[in-house]
């Protein structure tokens, strides 16, 4: 593979064994903080802690958000990136997420796909147009809990 940079935290543009290029994140991993905390071994723990509550906190407000109304995914990702300044496995993490939804957006952009799925929801559409027609010939426009036994 050719790529147009070596040096960590640019991004290079790489050509892959079919000559298809693109681009690539090329990012060193590990700890991005800053040098003078690097240097000393307990300010570095401290931050690392620090930095591990800090995306804690953000992680499991976004699970909270799961079920209630609110932007839970997103802020769970928050979290995550918040964990990926700090620690490999988490940086591995996004990495490995952000690759399967280029991989999906790519897949959704396929003439084919998007066509299956524009049929799949005119069907579906189609089977509750029907359902609430009958349900209207049927019942009228009451609803349900408006409804005397028939």
């Amino acid at each position: 593979m050719n790529t147009g940079s070596d040096e960590p935290g640019e991004v290079a543009v790489a050509v892959n064994e079919t000559g298809v290029s693109g681009v690539k994140d090329e990012r060193a991993l590990g700890s991005r903080a800053p040098a003078y905390i690097k240097a000393r071994r307990m300010l570095h723990l401290s931050w690392q802690v620090g930095v591990f509550i800090i995306g804690l906190a953000v992680v499991v407000a976004g699970i909270i958000m799961l079920p209630l109304p609110g932007p839970g995914w997103v802020v769970i990702f928050g979290g995550m990136a918040i964990w990926a300044t700090e620690f490999v496995w988490a940086q591995l993490v996004l990495r490995w997420t952000k690759r399967k939804v280029t991989e999906a957006a790519q897949r959704a952009l396929d003439p084919r796909v998007r066509r299956r799925n524009i049929i799949l929801t005119v069907t579906g559409l189609v089977i509750v147009a029907v359902l609430v027609g009958i349900y209207v010939w049927k019942f009228g426009f009451e609803m349900p809990w408006k409804i005397k036994d028939q």
